[in-house]
């Protein structure tokens, strides 16, 4: 089985969290491999920078979720993958999906709408993870 890291991050502005909606309809958040050499924190921003064109700033970690998947690239190879994510800022609602990875659409969503429309309940979970910082709660 082979082991994957990612990075990405919830993105805010104002009351709205970014989103990114997939060639075949799905809601998802920002996110991607960590390069080699790269640290966590530098691959959350490279990527919601790469998938969005938004510029955004870390604010706090936010913890990691890990699941499993088959790869359809690897012949269903089986992956484990860990995904750490962080609570960002972002400086405006310009943005611009990364077409060539199959992203059709990008926006920001009130949070009280964003949970309803990701299909993964782990990102609904790092969502519910997110509204607890910026209230100030914690877990």
């Amino acid at each position: 089985m082979r082991e994957e890291i990612s990075s990405g991050g919830i993105v805010i502005f104002g009351n709205a969290i970014l989103l990114l909606k997939k060639y075949n309809g799905d809601w998802v958040l920002p996110k991607g491999r960590v390069e080699p050499g790269e640290t966590i924190e530098d691959a959350a921003t490279r990527e919601v920078m790469e998938e969005t064109r938004v510029k955004a700033e870390i604010i706090t970690y936010l913890g990691y979720i890990k699941y499993k998947f088959r790869s359809m690239k690897e012949e269903h190879r089986l992956i484990r993958k860990t995904v750490h994510w962080y609570l960002m800022k972002a400086k405006n609602m310009n943005a611009v999906p990364q077409r060539s990875e199959g992203f059709v659409d990008v926006k920001f969503v009130h949070i009280d709408r964003a949970k309803t429309l990701l299909k993964y309940r782990d990102e609904k979970k790092i969502i519910d993870r997110a509204v607890r910082a910026i209230k100030g709660e914690s877990d």
